[in-house]
């Protein structure tokens, strides 16, 4: 048996249970996994809370990484004792042990821990997507990244900085603020006491900038568009504050014929071929020299501990769940 974590009604960190649960055997094109560490991320909120419905009772958490214990038929690049890592689901990632299909992992490569491993996936990738093709960010733009210090703020901002792009980040603490400029955010705006759409405009010579990353959603959307250039592009790319709605679209041609996308992980990653070159282009960035730091570890007994201090803004990067 293994500990799996579920929802069986949607709401708060309460509805998170430990449970017992049989795994099975790997089928055709599967594997069987062991967990060393879960990530956690701000999805696994909206799974969690109905914001992203699941049918219930469901397991929950789309990344971990661990060893491979076992070889369905047809799986002929993956061998047991294999450090396999994965990003993008299927859901159920909360758990000791899980059977996963094959084309959905990826090696983890020699020089890159498997607790890091669990914790960059799903936010790497993530910044994979947004600054090499929903936006291809090149060398000299200046981009205006929300939640500098989040976890995918730190590794964008590193990679950004490889990139050669000027990183204008906001982050809500004078302390968070610090850690952003020290993976290469080379400005930051602390976005209580300051106006941020005043202060782009001032570090652009009131141009504004060609994209804005945004994973805010409702309190920052109309300041995240207003902080655009003519053309410029909007990315929301999640929800913390709540989703944006009641749009009028007419107001992206006032503000300047804007672009706005709504992108997602799973549909950049939906083939074999795109998850590969995506955790291809991650690791390759992390060889390069983008740190990913697990600041905050919690058993995964301690789920309901984990959530409630993730959508209180105290983890700074990645947060992992040990088994």
């Amino acid at each position: 048996m293994a500990k799996v974590v579920r929802i069986h009604s949607t709401g708060g960190p309460e509805v998170l249970t430990y449970e017992d649960v049989d795994v099975g055997a790997p089928g055709a094109g599967e594997i069987r996994v062991a967990h060393e560490a879960c990530g956690l991320n701000f999805i696994d909120t909206y799974h969690r809370s109905g914001l992203y419905p699941l049918p219930l009772p469901s397991p929950i958490g789309l990344e971990a990484a661990g060893t491979v214990t076992e070889i369905g038929d047809g799986v002929t690049d993956l061998k047991v004792g294999d450090r396999i890592a994965y990003g993008t689901g299927p859901i159920g990632s909360y758990a000791t042990e899980r059977v996963m299909p094959a084309a959905k992992v990826v090696k983890i490569p020699e020089g890159i821990e498997t607790n890091q491993a669990a914790g960059m996936m799903l936010k790497g990738m993530t910044v994979e997507y947004l600054i090499r093709r929903t936006f291809t960010v090149k060398p000299g733009d200046t981009v205006l990244f929300h939640a500098a210090a989040g976890g995918v703020g730190l590794i964008a901002c590193q990679w950004l900085k490889q990139i050669g792009a000027t990183i204008i980040g906001t982050t809500g603490s004078e302390e968070k603020a610090e850690l952003a400029k020290a993976h290469g955010c080379d400005h930051v705006i602390l976005y209580r006491d300051e106006d941020v759409v005043s202060k782009v405009k001032e570090l652009t010579d009131g141009k504004g900038v060609p994209v804005v990353y945004d994973s805010v959603g409702k309190d920052t959307w109309e300041m995240s568009l207003d902080c655009l250039q003519p053309r410029g592009t909007m990315v929301t790319f999640g929800n913390a504050s709540g989703p944006v709605d009641n749009v009028n679209i007419g107001i992206l041609a006032a503000k300047g014929s804007l672009y706005v996308t709504r992108p997602t992980l799973m549909t950049y990653t939906a083939s074999r071929e795109d998850l590969v070159e995506s955790a291809t282009a991650l690791f390759d960035a992390v060889s390069k020299g983008v740190k990913i730091e697990v600041n905050q570890s919690y058993a995964l007994a301690d789920v309901q501990k984990a959530h409630t201090d993730l959508e209180a803004r105290k983890t700074t990067g990645s947060t992992i769940l040990i088994p």
